[in-house]
């Protein structure tokens, strides 16, 4: 089966990702340039002719998330809360810095980043996340903006181009970007802040 478009929005800059704090299941506010890049991505979705006439939306329902959405979605377009888009839980790093992380596990610090993600005590682990994304994707039935976390965009943008996990790497990242999966292809919809 082919997949429906998708247009994969990460959250706006928040406080912790300013500090470098892991967030996982815990929230804090976007910052200024985090609600910027809101509505610039808003603006993007604009000119790109994207809208609830083209698209559903569906988001994750952590705060940075619900804020990002509210200023970038258009008012006639509201998201559908779906748990499974969540960001990665990462335990008893929730919270701590990466710098803290590092000092309590020096060895980690070598680690790639994906890697470092399945060592968090109590997380959630990648092979949760591949099948969270997994479900997402299988629900699809019309073209989807979804509205979600660094690396649970990862997750979702790399099995929609029927790759495998060792392949999460190889596509782009970072926060106010907006990114197409379509008919096989990966792209960008240009943002300007």
């Amino acid at each position: 089966m082919t997949l429906p478009e998708i247009i994969v929005i990460r959250h706006g800059q928040t406080e912790w990702n300013a500090e470098r704090r892991w967030q996982g299941a815990l929230d804090s506010p976007l910052t200024a340039q985090g609600r910027a890049q809101a509505v610039a991505m808003g603006r993007a979705l604009e000119r790109a002719g994207i809208g609830a006439d083209t698209h559903a939306a569906w988001r994750s329902p952590q705060g940075r998330v619900r804020e990002t959405a509210e200023l970038c979605l258009p008012a006639d377009l509201r998201a559908i809360i779906v748990p499974d888009l969540m960001e990665i839980g990462v335990g008893e790093w929730s919270g701590r810095t990466e710098a803290e992380i590092f000092a309590a596990n020096p060895a980690y610090a070598d680690l790639p980043m994906l890697e470092l993600y399945q060592q968090a005590p109590g997380g959630e682990g990648l092979d949760a996340l591949w099948k969270r994304a997994g479900r997402v994707l299988a629900r699809l039935r019309r073209p989807t903006i979804l509205l979600t976390h660094g690396i649970t965009s990862r997750f979702l943008r790399t099995r929609a181009m029927g790759w495998n996990m060792d392949r999460l790497t190889d596509l782009p990242g970072g926060q106010g970007r907006i990114f197409r999966v379509s008919d096989g292809e990966h792209s960008e919809i240009p943002v300007s802040e």
